[in-house]
């Protein structure tokens, strides 16, 4: 399947290449793998970073757009991720990093390259389960930083997911949203006197 990457900002990208060119922002990342690499480095595959507020009663799904994430390859591979975010000045870089999401994220990326159909990529981070996804956007010619769930678009939970929610296993929205809806419900209080 043909993949449609959004174009991330411009400032995003240039505040990403501007801390990647400089020797202090990388000797200080705490990602190790940055700081060993031997090579060129790039900033490729820029993503829209959604975050999953809350689910309306109606079971309506409001996320919004906290930043843009860039991973880091050296010689055809990913050493890291970079996040932008959005200040009151305009978008910033925020922070190098490293481990299994990056590793997850180009996995899934490659996964969904040869699934059947046109998706815009896009990512889904369900704080309160320590939880993120591959979101794939069915219209692709959508603006990346705007829009929401769509039942037919496809959630691809990265490794490490939750328990009970398999990692890279493609989900329609409609499939996956219920099971998120009841793992985000607050929990009942028990009535005094009432078997826990």
């Amino acid at each position: 399947m043909p993949l449609h990457v959004p174009p991330a900002p411009a400032p995003a990208l240039r505040t990403v290449l501007t801390a990647l060119g400089s020797p202090t922002a990388v000797r200080e990342a705490r990602t190790p793998s940055l700081r060993d690499t031997q090579g060129p480095l790039t900033a490729e595959l820029p993503l829209p970073v959604h975050v999953l507020d809350r689910i309306t009663p109606a079971g309506t799904p409001a996320t919004r757009l906290a930043g843009w994430r860039f991973l880091i390859r050296c010689h055809e591979r990913a050493v890291a991720a970079a996040d932008t975010r959005l200040t009151p000045d305009g978008w910033a870089f925020s922070h190098f990093f490293e481990g299994p999401y990056v590793t997850a994220t180009e996995r899934a990326l490659r996964q969904a390259e040869t699934m059947q159909g046109s998706y815009q990529p896009r990512l889904l981070s369900v704080p309160e389960l320590y939880m993120l996804t591959l979101w794939l956007h069915g219209d692709f010619t959508a603006d990346g930083t705007k829009g929401h769930l769509a039942a037919t678009d496809l959630l691809v939970p990265l490794a490490p997911a939750p328990p009970g929610i398999a990692a890279h296993r493609p989900h329609r929205v409609a499939e996956l949203l219920p099971v998120l809806t009841n793992r985000l419900a607050p929990a009942a209080t028990p009535l005094l006197g009432s078997p826990a």
